[in-house]
């Protein structure tokens, strides 16, 4: 009972980029059997708060419902692939992060019909374990990971060196108010709606610069992938 605030929270910032027609009593009670499991799995022996290792398994399991669920429309999967695709063709070709107009011109449509197809982006542009180089995380053990999430830095985790760069790089050469709007929401934990009122915007286009910074970063690394298969 003491931890279940810890499910609650979890499984509502994952909630925030679902469809509203998912359950969310659902995947708290989800939530709450991966809090199970990490109270018959920790070791106390381990160098890490349990905080952070319950945070980790409840996390797993929200997701893993949600991938058994396929929750995502194929149609939509199709257009994040086609949006990555034109973000990496044009990174290649001018050497730099495209700007908006110059993403729209590429795909052949309008500024504003780019922009709702990255509203219809946003609920799976996520970075998750297939983005990684093919057998990472069988590389990694999940103990070293957990203690590396416990130091506060996300990015520490990646420890393998051309990865950790790589990303480093991509975090870095992303346009200023993407880079502000992910460490807003990622650091500060803060809500799409609290970011918005930060940078006076609304929090549909905050949404949009969210998903499109995910997506430059998830280009990335999918080169990244090439290279070391």
């Amino acid at each position: 009972m003491k931890y279940v605030p810890l499910v609650k929270n979890t499984v509502g910032r994952i909630a925030l980029r679902l469809p509203d027609y998912m359950c969310k009593d659902d995947l708290i009670n989800v939530g709450v059997m991966g809090l199970m499991s990490a109270l018959e799995k920790f070791d106390e022996t381990r160098n890490v708060r349990f905080e952070t290792y319950a945070g980790f398994r409840i996390r797993g399991a929200v997701l893993d419902e949600l991938r058994s669920r396929d929750i995502v429309p194929r149609s939509v999967r199709s257009k994040e692939t086609r949006l990555e695709k034109a973000l990496e063709a044009l990174q290649k070709s001018l050497g730099r992060h495209p700007m908006d107009d110059e993403i729209s011109d590429y795909l052949g449509i309008s500024l504003e019909n780019y922009y709702k197809l990255l509203d219809e982006a946003s609920s799976v542009s996520i970075l998750s374990n297939d983005d990684l180089p093919q057998g990472y995380c069988e590389k990694y053990g999940r103990y070293e990971v957990l203690e590396k999430i416990d130091q506060n830095n996300p990015f520490s985790l990646l420890t393998q060196r051309e990865l950790k760069e790589t990303l480093k790089d991509a975090i870095d050469s992303l346009p200023k108010k993407e880079r502000l709007v992910l460490s807003l929401y990622y650091y500060e934990e803060l809500t799409l709606k609290e970011i918005g009122k930060i940078i006076k915007l609304t929090e549909s286009r905050i949404c949009q610069i969210r998903t499109q910074a995910i997506l430059r970063l998830k280009a990335g690394l999918r080169e990244l992938r090439y290279e070391v298969a």
